[in-house]
Formats: C-alpha cells, structure tokens, sequence
C-alpha cells in the first residue's frame, strides 16, 4: 500500500473473466454522501454473474442516469464499515459510527419513491454495478443507503445483512405463516438464508433442494426438516409423503426450469410460489394448471422497507447468518480463492473479504 493517503486498492472489474485488484485515488464524498472504511465485504451471486458472464448490471457503455457512473467499476455490494467522513448535509450518521449499506439507488422522480415501492424505482441499480462498491478499502455511497448496526453486531455479520435482506423479504411477501411448510429450491448464500430466515418467521417444515451434497449438508445443519437431491425424479411425490397435501410455499432461489417446475408440482392448491433467482433464461409453465389449482407466483426483486428488521434478527440471534461463511480472504486472493473458487467449488457458500488484512 505505501504510505499515500489518497491512494488505495480496489478489485475493479473490466470486462468478464477480467477483475484487476489494483491501485486507484480514495474516494471523496459530496454533500449528501458518505465514505466509508470497509471493514468485512461478500461476494454475492449477481457478482458472479458479472465475472463469468458480465455485463449484466454494469453500465459498460451506456452511463447510469442517476450517476453518471460508466465503464471500469469496483464491485461489491454486500458491505459493513466504519463512517469516515460525511457530507455537508447528511446528520443521520457521523465518523466512527459502525454501519451498513443499503445498496438500492433511488429514482427520486419515479412515483413508486412516493409509494415507499423504492425498490421498484427505475433504472435498478445498485452500489458496486452501477456504482463503485465495496471491494475497496474505502468506498462513498448515498446518505440514503446507510444503517447503523448495534455494537453487539460483528462487521462479519454485518456484511451479510444484505443478503439476508433479500431472504427476509422473501419469506415475508410469501405470506408464510407459522407453522407452514415451505420448499426452498437452490441451497447457495440467497436459499439458505431463505431456510433462515423460514425458520425464524416459525415455518414448521423446511424442505430443501439442490444438486451439491455439500449444500445440502450445511441446510440441514441450519435447520432444515428435509433434504432432497435436486436429481431426484419424484421430487414432489417426495414432498407430498412429507407434507400430505404439498407446501405451502415454495421459494426458488436456484431459477431453472427443472426447479421451478419441481417446485410448482411441489405446492398445494392454492400454494404461493415466489421467484427469488435471477432466471438466467425463460422458463414454460401452464397457466392452465395455475388457474384450476389457484396457484400464486410472483417475483421479488431485493428488498424494501427491512433493514433496521433484519440487523435486529441477526444481533438476537434469531437469523445465526455467520454459520454461512465458508471462508475468508484478502482483496488481494478475491479472484483466484474468491471468484474461482464460487465457480469451480459447491462447497463454498458465503465468502467475505477481510478488508483490514
């Protein structure tokens, strides 16, 4: 690092297959921003998806209209940190105040701001895509997307209340009520936190699905009633001896054909099916079958409104979400035992950045 204060190291993404861990200028905030020392970051799944395949959410050509943010940009979304500095106008937080951020930007035109439907404000983008993120000693986001978290709270699980963020809300908009059942397709960080986050809504059963016996393994060491391999032919006859009539709700956080089809054979009548997974490709479904069976489907997109909720869930203890990391690594390891090792190992589920090493 040198002893330069305004230069620092960032793991910047160029194009697919191309993240640089390299040096560049420490970031300033305006008026109403805030920069932060990163303490603990994850990788999360549409990082993935920007790595092996990208770009998806990054403005490569095109700048976001918010921000003007375009091209080269430092990933990271899923971030805990100290306050460093804070604009003019921002007075909900101070230097040395441990927080996370919400990485949702805000359309303040779009009229689902009004509607406290943020989330749902065009264009989506997020801190770390449209925007630089967290894989950063330091990083400047909205005054907006910043929560204080509790001193009893580790920067470890701080890094995981976004994604748990997406599980919860999730799990809420499902309706699921205590004592239900649920299914839960695809046992990667977002499905296992669904399992998590079903438990402490007081799902009696848990059912849970995948191809990696590892995954599966880790799911019912947090909980979950019932493993399945996702290989399996008689998926849902499988869950009908468990359940009787078939789950109340199914979540699919692994978004392919074979898991949303098992999933929906998996509902009851009159059942709730929400689509976490970003679905890499479209999927056929009969809606004839969904009317006659008066199914619910419906898709959630991140999270609105739960923050405070969910760094409360995990500080009790009542989401144990530190149980999902796998592993820990410098900035400097973030492709090769970070990247490359979400690609090529199914054992590896949370993976976090020790951005103090």
């Amino acid at each position: 690092m040198g002893t330069n204060q305004n230069i620092m190291k960032a793991a910047r993404w160029y194009a697919a297959k191309d993240i640089r861990v390299e040096e560049v200028a420490v970031p300033t905030p305006n008026e109403n921003q805030v920069k932060i020392a990163v303490q603990f970051a994850g990788i999360c799944g549409s990082d993935l998806h920007e790595y092996t395949g990208g770009p998806q959410l990054i403005p490569a050509e095109k700048p976001y209209s918010l921000n003007g943010h375009v091209g080269v940009t430092t990933l990271g979304h899923e971030f805990s940190g100290i306050v460093e500095e804070v604009g003019a106008h921002v007075k909900h937080v101070k230097k040395g105040d441990r927080v996370v951020v919400e990485p949702l930007f805000k359309n303040f035109d779009s009229p689902f701001i009004a509607k406290g439907e943020y989330n749902l404000s065009e264009p989506l983008g997020f801190v770390g895509l449209t925007s630089n993120g967290g894989f950063a000693d330091y990083t400047v986001v909205e005054s907006y997307m910043v929560h204080k978290i509790p001193d009893s709270m580790s920067f470890e699980q701080g890094a995981l209340v976004e994604p748990a963020a997406v599980a919860v809300y999730a799990v809420l908009e499902s309706g699921l009520q205590m004592g239900q059942s649920v299914m839960v397709s695809g046992a990667g960080p977002i499905g296992l936190l669904c399992v998590q986050a079903a438990i402490a809504a007081g799902a009696a059963t848990v059912i849970v699905t995948d191809v990696s016996e590892s995954r599966l393994a880790k799911a019912q060491e947090i909980g979950a009633t019932k493993i399945i391999r996702a290989t399996d032919t008689n998926i849902a006859e499988q869950v009908r001896k468990i359940t009787g009539i078939g789950v109340d709700v199914f979540i699919d956080a692994a978004g392919v054909q074979a898991s949303f089809d098992n999933g929906i054979a998996s509902l009851r009548n009159g059942g709730t099916a929400v689509l976490v997974a970003l679905f890499g490709k479209p999927v056929t479904y009969n809606a004839y079958e969904q009317v006659v069976r008066e199914l619910t489907i419906k898709g959630t997109i991140a999270y609105r409104n739960i923050f405070p909720e969910v760094i409360a869930m995990i500080d009790t203890g009542r989401m144990p979400v530190e149980k999902l990391v796998t592993s820990r690594i410098t900035l400097d390891e973030i492709v090769d035992k970070g990247f490359e090792a979400l690609v090529s190992s199914p054992s590896e589920v949370k993976i976090l950045i020790d951005l103090n090493k």
